[in-house]
């Protein structure tokens, strides 16, 4: 039997912005307690009065909830819940001082006032002309909405995904959506597949239409280029779709023509010898994948069947005065890689830490810089940019700057018609590079040009899909010098000696305590239960770390994880780290985040707008309610962020080892645990060991390490690159 119940938002606990599941605290007229709501909620407004209809539950630790199952909304009609209404972020120029000052001034017409009258917020002190456009200007755009996001409400649509909607389609977008609701799988960034489906379920759309098959297909082949896949399999692709649409084959079979024909995705036949032919042996694209796979190999090919910009030079007499020059005498393995950079058109050289791969890069540079050619240095993020710099002091950029990625001009602006100025580019930390932005780089690379990568292959693949790298390399058509040798400074490093054990499938050393060894730059405290595990990591981040060495807990402590859940999961030890390194009260609330002033804070996907790439950290230097802004230095540069835009920024006190490629931290702190077992990997683990320059503690358990280092079953990923670079 549902109960009718009527109150007003005081606050809200928390919201789900991607569901709208919502927490709130509300006031029931003549009640003195707050009752505490739960559901799911369009845009909860502190202030708004609420009629709904639900049940009251139990819940075992929270106790009595009024769960909500039908509501409606008002705007509210007291002075104190106007107030409350404006000042909670729903109009950008109105914060909560704002909001006092305007209903100070008009009391209980307020609304109207803002409705009727909105000229006469000129006469609140603080509302310029500016101001009081912003606020009429979004007044405005909430009365437009307001349809689309009632419609949008019966079909289980958030607040922040209606208004994304409605500026992608304006009026129009309640027809598009009933007409069609997968497009907002494709034209919505954050709206997916599972949303737009339950939509279109709602809506009365068939399981096995075939918009919502096809949808599904593409779908599920996006999924997989998430975990890494360039293509899948035929039969398995049709296993996962019929699983996740619970179709039959036929259905999904019948799905995959019309996506070919659209020139959606690409179906290429595998039976490369009859004798061995077998049915359905076929790989399925999403078209981009196939055409950046495809020219990559089409492009490496024509590189290194170019002729060299670079003049002819006696590599001999180059290597005698490069070493006279550096004052040292280079490892034979070093001497091959410099050898290779002047005779090859392309060339991979490959080692982890202490193997020499910088002093080769200098090497380099200094030869080819005095023969007057026109370098370029490059990688896939600002810090391994910005640490490559450094090593060679010489210009170095990310490679979408060195692209000239615009967004407003429709993408990179280097290409095959416009290329680099360049005889020489040298990339680092290429095994980052996925196939995507590699397939955009060799377009921009001149054919004349000498390309050299640098990278350590032994880390994790790139985040985006394939394992460009490592295919060149197994290919067996580009030169390539793996570096294996510690040199002897390197060596008093047990980070650098521990992460070649680990990387040859050895546990390293172990001390029992960090006080085993006063001078050393590894340790591991060994705890197994994850609770106390989190307290030794925020007593090792805010004190014994800082107190013994002199980092800053902030600045120079970064604590990578395996997982993003669980208790040393990296939001928890976010909320955990926050706690205890940057506390208070203030700032702004976004679901489960609050984000304050000094917060460490990482971009987690591209904003080529912004000029902000997936992986950049940066520190919040203020949040201005009022605005509506946040301002977040990103080393030298500062970038605004409405606070719309804060889905695009995560605390990063903790971050995945994952997002840690590329970049290296004066010390690491790194939970491993039994808990994590589903991907204790040897390349996770030395990618995390290997990110600590001067300072690596690790808190777990022997057993977690162990497993994980003995663990050298990566996850295979569905390339052909290899296959097509071996027919060169």
């Amino acid at each position: 039997m549902l109960t009718e119940l009527s109150g007003q938002i005081e606050r809200i606990t928390y919201t789900n912005e991607d569901n709208g599941f919502t927490i709130a605290k509300v006031r029931i007229h003549g009640q003195l307690d707050l009752v505490t709501v739960v559901g799911n909620l369009l845009a909860p407004t502190p202030g708004e009065i609420l009629h709904m209809r639900g049940e009251w539950t139990n819940h075992p630790k929270f106790g009595e909830q009024f769960k909500v199952i039908q509501y409606r909304t008002k705007v509210p009609a007291t002075v104190y819940g106007i107030e409350k209404y404006l000042g909670s972020g729903l109009i950008k120029g109105l914060g909560p001082v704002m909001a006092k000052r305007i209903v100070a001034k008009f009391g209980q017409k307020t609304l109207e006032v803002i409705e009727d009258e909105i000229a006469r917020l000129a006469e609140v002190e603080g509302i310029g002309k500016k101001r009081l456009a912003l606020i009429a200007q979004a007044w405005d755009a909430q009365k437009e909405i307001r349809e689309v996001m009632l419609f949008l409400q019966s079909h289980d649509v958030s607040c922040g995904y209606a208004t994304k909607i409605f500026k992608a389609y304006g009026q129009g977008a309640i027809a598009v959506v009933r007409e069609n609701p997968y497009r907002l799988a494709t034209d919505i960034l954050g709206i997916g597949f599972v949303t737009a489906d339950r939509i279109a379920e709602k809506l009365g759309f068939a399981r096995d239409s075939r918009m919502r098959v096809e949808a599904g297909i593409l779908y599920v082949l996006h999924q997989l280029a998430d975990e890494g896949h360039v293509y899948y399999p035929y039969e398995p692709l049709i296993a996962k779709g019929c699983e996740i649409l619970g179709v039959d084959r036929e259905v999904v079979v019948q799905a995959l023509g019309p996506l070919a024909f659209a020139r959606q995705i690409v179906i290429e036949d595998l039976n490369d010898d009859l004798e061995a032919f077998a049915e359905n042996h076929k790989a399925v694209y999403l078209v981009k994948f196939h055409r950046c796979e495809t020219g990559i190999a089409k492009r490496l090919k024509a590189l290194q069947s170019a002729p060299k910009s670079i003049r002819a030079i006696d590599a001999a007499r180059a290597l005698d005065w490069i070493q006279r020059q550096l004052a040292i005498v280079l490892a034979e393995n070093q001497l091959k890689a410099i050898r290779g950079a002047i005779e090859n058109k392309i060339l991979v050289i490959t080692g982890g830490p202490g193997t020499g791969k910088t002093t080769i890069i200098h090497a380099v540079l200094q030869i080819f810089s005095r023969l007057k050619v026109k370098i370029m240095l490059a990688a896939p993020t600002g810090r391994a940019a910005k640490r490559m710099s450094e090593a060679t002091e010489h210009d170095a950029r990310t490679i979408h700057r060195l692209l000239e990625y615009s967004l407003q001009k429709g993408g990179f602006q280097r290409n095959q018609d416009r290329p680099l100025e360049c005889d020489l580019l040298i990339i680092d930390e290429a095994s980052m590079i996925d196939t995507v932005l590699m397939h955009h780089l060799l377009k921009a690379v001149p054919r004349m040009a000498t390309l050299i990568l640098v990278g350590d292959v032994n880390q994790l693949p790139s985040v985006g899909a394939g394992n460009v790298l490592n295919d060149m390399i197994a290919s067996g058509r580009v030169p390539v010098v793996a570096l294996q040798e510690i040199f002897r400074q390197a060596r008093t490093s047990r980070i650098i000696v521990s992460a070649h054990q680990i990387n040859s499938g050895r546990v390293p050393r172990l001390d029992a305590s960090d006080d085993a060894d006063r001078d050393s730059d590894f340790y591991f405290i060994e705890q197994e239960d994850p609770d106390k595990a989190l307290e030794i990591i925020l007593e090792l981040t805010q004190r014994r770390i800082p107190r013994r060495f002199g980092f800053d807990p902030v600045d120079d402590i970064q604590v990578l994880t395996p997982m993003h859940k669980g208790v040393v999961g990296a939001g928890n030890l976010n909320r955990e780290l926050q706690a205890v390194l940057n506390p208070g009260e203030g700032g702004i609330a976004r679901g489960e985040r609050t984000y304050r002033v000094n917060d460490k804070v990482m971009q987690i996907r591209n904003n080529y707008d912004k000029e902000v790439f997936n992986g950049d950290m940066g520190r919040i230097l203020a949040v201005h309610p009022d605005d509506q802004e946040v301002l977040i230095a990103f080393d030298d540069r500062h970038v605004v962020y409405d606070f719309s835009e804060l889905d695009e920024i995560v605390l990063a006190y903790a971050v995945s080892v994952h997002k840690s490629q590329g970049s290296e931290y004066p010390a690491v702190v790194i939970p491993l645990l039994t808990q994590h077992y589903i991907l204790l990997q040897r390349n996770l683990i030395y990618t995390a060991v290997t990110r600590g320059r001067r300072l690596v503690v690790m808190v777990g358990s022997r057993k977690a390490l162990a497993i994980g280092v003995k663990n050298n079953k990566t996850q295979q990923r569905f390339t052909r690159l290899r296959y097509r670079l071996g027919r060169l």
